[in-house]
């Protein structure tokens, strides 16, 4: 695929970047696309390799490798090559229903496990994604296109993030009537409320909205299924019901003081950003305000960094971003071969705009809060903190992060983010559809399959399969439709 000495003729080559300081002054993206020649040359680089790693989509020690959706990778990227682009934009159709989506927050697995990581830099893969799905809307590739046919069977999704939404998607076309209800205000769910607009504009997020309610999906806001909207109507008036409803539990922080004012989960500061910037710009201050505070994001993961960007843009006066974990290597362990996802330091927008601004990485590694400091109004202004070290248990053999004795210290905080992750699916809405979950509280069904305890009804996403990428939950929302049709008609086509 590509030009056979791609990959040793041109460079790898991203798309530009506002610098940091220009950058966090508005919540816009910042990233400037390639023009549609120099995207030719990253195209080139494909190698003919033989063994596409990119599209394998395996889990390898524990991670996956390669694109979860089986993107058809060297195919297209050889198609921007040859400035095809209708065609690489059916290609990449196949596979994966939101490009555009994908191709602006997913972290490239498919470049992580490309061949070229052997002797140099992966191809942009990533890159080549979003100039084919932007040059199809620019180019009118993508229109309506409603099923000619209706099977007369109807189907609720109860969520709109990536896996409601790819299931829904996925279902229209087969030609079921679909239902998506979202218990926020607007549609998207992790794409709108969870993930900043400077990573991921509303608008994109919109454009693909309209085009699915051209071509018949409904969809119903503010409807709370399971509180506002009764679980035991949608499954009086529709076929199916498919719970796309997001891994919604937070993770918490137990330390004395967290009763404190000035201390929230990450999610909630991110959503009431988000939420007042697509309302007022920002104007009516309904969101938690970060300007002149010390902020301390809990947590090292992609919604810590996208915590310590938003924190800068409201004009935090300090941010320090706190990880459990020892700092990764700057290169590949031995332990720790390609094609194995490369557990290597990585440094984000976020962090790159700390440094920039504050002239040091906010992350302070193999670290924990022990207390939340506060005054005699009851507002957090001070964290303790104190350094961990890794030691195996001789038992298990799971290295376990155990304090320093000794090595406690003070540092001031006036508004802390936790972002310790999620752990699984919210209570009220198992309950009131009578799911059965595991241990981990995800919404349980047999290995590989989606149908839950509950005869007809359906689970995809982070819901199912705990805390993950948005690659995976479109991945599981296109799977859980093809179990749905199956479950409808007989056999699927999907």
């Amino acid at each position: 695929m590509g030009k056979p000495t791609g990959f040793l003729d041109y460079e790898r080559q991203d798309s530009g970047c506002t610098p940091p300081l220009e950058r966090i002054k508005d919540f816009h993206e910042f990233h400037t696309p390639l023009p549609k020649e120099k995207q030719k040359l990253q195209g080139a680089r494909c190698m003919a390799c033989g063994v596409p790693f990119c599209q394998a989509g395996r889990i390898i020690a524990g991670m996956a490798s390669g694109c979860p959706l089986n993107n058809l990778c060297p195919e297209w990227n050889d198609l921007v090559y040859l400035g095809n682009w209708k065609q690489a934009y059916m290609r990449l159709a196949k596979t994966n229903c939101f490009p555009e989506f994908t191709s602006r927050v997913c972290p490239a697995l498919c470049e992580a496990a490309c061949t070229c990581n052997l002797n140099g830099d992966p191809v942009a893969t990533k890159e080549n994604e979003r100039a084919i799905i932007e040059n199809a809307w620019e180019s009118g590739l993508i229109r309506p296109e409603p099923p000619k046919v209706r099977t007369g069977k109807s189907v609720a999704v109860v969520g709109s993030g990536p896996s409601g939404l790819a299931a829904a998607q996925m279902l229209n076309k087969r030609g079921h009537s679909v239902t998506v209800f979202e218990r926020r205000d607007r549609i998207g769910g992790l794409l709108r409320y969870g993930i900043p607009n400077m990573k991921l504009e509303k608008k994109v997020i919109d454009r693909r909205i309209r085009l699915m309610e051209e071509e018949g999906v409904s969809f119903v806001t503010n409807a709370d299924v399971g509180t506002g909207v009764e679980a035991q109507k949608l499954l009086k008036e529709f076929d199916r019901v498919l719970l796309c409803c997001g891994a919604s539990n937070p993770r918490d922080i137990e330390a004395p003081g967290r009763e404190l004012k000035g201390i929230h989960f990450a999610v909630e500061f991110l959503s009431s950003v988000t939420k007042s910037l697509l309302d007022s710009e920002l104007q009516d201050k309904n969101y938690i305000d970060a300007k002149n505070k010390h902020v301390v994001v809990i947590g090292g993961g992609d919604t810590g960094n996208d915590c310590v960007g938003t924190a800068i843009r409201l004009g935090a006066g300090s941010v320090v971003q706190l990880e459990m974990m020892p700092k990764p290597p700057a290169e590949r362990a031995g332990n720790n071969p390609w094609p194995e996802w490369p557990k290597v330091l990585k440094t984000d927008y976020g962090q790159e705009e700390a440094i920039a601004l504050f002239g040091q990485d906010p992350r302070i590694y193999q670290t924990t809060v022990t207390e939340f400091i506060g005054n005699k109004k009851g507002e957090l202004k001070k964290l303790k903190l104190i350094k961990l070290k890794p030691e195996k248990d001789p038992e298990s053999g799971r290295m376990n992060m155990i304090p320093v004795e000794g090595s406690e210290k003070v540092i001031p905080a006036d508004l802390v983010l936790i972002a310790a992750g999620f752990l699984g699916a919210q209570q009220y809405v198992t309950e009131a559809f009578g799911v059965a979950v595991n241990g981990r509280t995800n919404v349980n069904t047999k290995p590989g399959e989606y149908e839950t305890s509950v005869p007809g009804v359906f689970t995809a996403g982070d819901m199912h399969r705990g805390q993950s990428l948005v690659v995976w939950a479109i991945r599981e929302g296109r799977e859980a439709a093809k179990a749905v049709d199956l479950s409808l008609m007989g056999y699927s086509n999907l």
